[in-house]
């Protein structure tokens, strides 16, 4: 019976074959193995150094109890954003006025996430001061910190706002660099900071470039509205890149600029589960401002914002929390209704005084208390 079996040459030339295939196989596997480990690292490299910053973030005096399902990607949630230029936070203790104020409202469900611009020179109750102090909002995070910076802006348009993010401006120049640049629009040709913009023609920006371009205001003729424009651009597009590849490239550089130029009340892992389940919520923008009037308080210049303005904002930003409307009575809303009593009209285009009148002892202590609770309590937005 005739086997299948090679001959002795063929079963030679065989095993010499397989012995090569199998050097070949177990050269590939090895090669996988330490690619597979190498990528292994890299990315359990990225996670802890990612972990390390974003810690040297956080700041724990003002944190919020959340649990698993407070950042699920299907709640809402609001958060300030603050912009100083105070030096990066690991060099100073010094606090500075807040020259950039926005409240980002993240919505899952349309899928957008805007941008709430508040005027620096909004005239607001201090919630949270010792006694009743009417100030330029932008003053509230050097008297108070950022509770009551959030305390204030939450008064003012009756949204609970717990959360935040401040940022040196100055760091802004090295993530938007780590980005690979910023695009924006400009709305007006100016020059600043040694640079100049083409109004109407799209133009990239390096760090130093989009810094100069958010920081300029007084050839502005919408003065600190322009500003607030621009700045809110810078974001748009720095959110848009930062998923890009020349972000992974300058991670490390990123990083640092993070942990010296931001302090934030969200952990790392409100951070990572914001990142993982609202990515979607990136695919839309909307960008906004509250409008207000030029006024002088006591000799200084100052922006009011009119009942109907704050309320219109505040409608907004709540129905985008999936909140109901409620009307505003507050501090500002008081104040107006006695100027207007005395002759003061939202409607006039001539330069006017306003007064602060007397709010009374009960009533602010009351405002404030009501404040403090909305960001205290331990709900989801």
């Amino acid at each position: 019976m005739q086997n299948n079996y090679p001959s002795n040459s063929r079963v030679a030339l065989y095993e010499s074959n397989k012995r090569k295939r199998n050097k070949k196989l177990r050269l590939i596997i090895g090669v996988m193995m330490i690619l597979l480990l190498g990528i292994g690292s890299y990315i359990g490299y990225i996670f802890f150094r990612t972990k390390d910053a974003i810690d040297k973030t956080y700041d724990p005096k003002t944190a919020v109890a959340t649990n698993s399902s407070t950042f699920n990607g299907k709640k809402s949630f609001a958060v300030l954003l603050m912009g100083t230029d105070t030096g990066a936070f690991n060099r100073t203790d010094k606090m500075g006025n807040t020259d950039t104020m926005i409240v980002a409202v993240v919505n899952p469900s349309k899928k957008r996430y805007t941008l709430m611009s508040i005027p620096r020179d909004t005239m607001a109750q201090m919630v949270g001061a010792k006694s009743l102090t009417a100030e330029k909002i932008n003053a509230a995070y050097s008297i108070g910190g950022d509770k009551m910076a959030m305390n204030t802006v939450s008064k003012l348009i009756n949204v609970p706002i717990k959360y935040y993010a401040v940022i040196n401006m100055g760091g802004l120049r090295k993530m938007v660099n780590g980005v690979g640049g910023v695009t924006v629009t400009p709305p007006l040709s100016f020059s600043y900071g040694g640079y100049s913009f083409k109004k109407g023609k799209k133009t990239k920006l390096n760090g130093s470039q989009a810094l100069a371009y958010a920081r300029m205001r007084y050839d502005d003729p919408t003065g600190d509205y322009g500003r607030q424009l621009r700045q809110r651009q810078v974001i748009m597009s720095l959110v848009e890149n930062a998923s890009s590849i020349s972000t992974l490239a300058n991670l490390e550089s990123i990083l640092n600029s993070v942990s010296e130029n931001i302090k934030t009340n969200l952990s790392f892992n409100n951070l990572m589960a914001i990142f993982q389940n609202y990515k979607s919520s990136t695919a839309t923008s909307k960008s906004d401002y509250l409008h207000g009037l030029s006024v002088t308080i006591d000799g200084a210049s100052y922006q009011v914002m009119s009942d109907t303005e704050l309320q219109r904002v505040s409608d907004y930003v709540r129905s985008e929390l999936g909140l109901e409307k409620e009307k505003i009575s507050n501090f500002e809303t008081y104040e107006n209704k006695l100027n207007e009593q005395n002759g003061f009209s939202f409607s006039s285009t001539e330069d006017q005084e306003y007064t602060v009148y007397d709010y009374g002892s009960d009533t602010s202590s009351d405002t404030n208390s009501d404040s403090d609770q909305d960001n205290d309590d331990t709900g989801d937005y």
